[in-house]
């Protein structure tokens, strides 16, 4: 099994910070983070980018949203790890999943610039929010395509992908879960989730969603 310099299994993790569901798994692979000897990669997706080829299929609302709000963030998102470097990621992520989902301010550019500024980032990144002839398009496409090629296109964000006890990659879409489970229960949900996925044949276990994303104790 692979290691990190740490020593610990490294967990990749793909997000758009546009979604809410990917950030209560992303809130909930932190805390599997504290009770499991994992360490967390970041890495990027676009809901944008996997949605473009089917716009015309797609409820007028979610049509809007991917066409207005999707691209500000990501593309702000990409560029400071394109200047920055990687270990940017994490921290950005939590500044702008905190203020999008927790806080209620949404994919807004006021909302992206208070995160970068959060985390000490230059303000002038905020400039990339709307640069439609994007300067890092092609490494945003390719960090979005090389995790949703491990899952398949009929899915969305988050994947999340590690080595496997066997030298197998285990990789998935997932969990869809509210509230984030936190302590013990995030290690069960974890270890049931790796017992699944990696089981061989295994592909799909759903049932309707009767609740929204639960953020109040994140």
């Amino acid at each position: 099994m692979s290691e990190t310099n740490s020593g610990k299994t490294p967990v990749d993790f793909w997000f758009d910070p546009l979604c809410p569901w990917a950030w209560m798994t992303s809130r909930w692979v932190l805390e599997v983070e504290k009770v499991r000897d994992i360490e967390v990669r970041w890495h990027i997706m676009s809901l944008a980018v996997l949605n473009e080829d089917k716009l015309d299929t797609l409820p007028d609302e979610y049509r809007e949203m991917l066409a207005t709000k999707a691209w500000k963030p990501i593309r702000v998102v990409t560029a400071a790890w394109q200047k920055h470097g990687e270990d940017v990621l994490g921290p950005l992520y939590t500044a702008l999943g905190t203020r999008i989902h927790n806080q209620g301010e949404g994919p807004t550019v006021e909302a992206v610039a208070g995160a970068l500024a959060d985390v000490g980032l230059p303000a002038s990144l905020i400039d990339y929010a709307d640069q439609e002839d994007f300067e890092f398009d092609a490494e945003l496409r390719a960090s979005h395509k090389e995790g949703i090629e491990k899952v398949g296109q009929e899915v969305g964000t988050p994947v999340i992908a590690l080595p496997g006890a066997d030298g197998e990659q285990i990789a998935f879409f997932g969990p869809v879960v509210t509230p984030t489970p936190q302590g013990e229960a995030a290690a069960r949900l974890w270890d049931g989730t790796l017992l699944v996925a990696s089981t061989p044949g295994f592909y799909e276990i759903k049932r309707t969603r009767t609740a929204g994303p639960d953020f109040s104790n994140l």
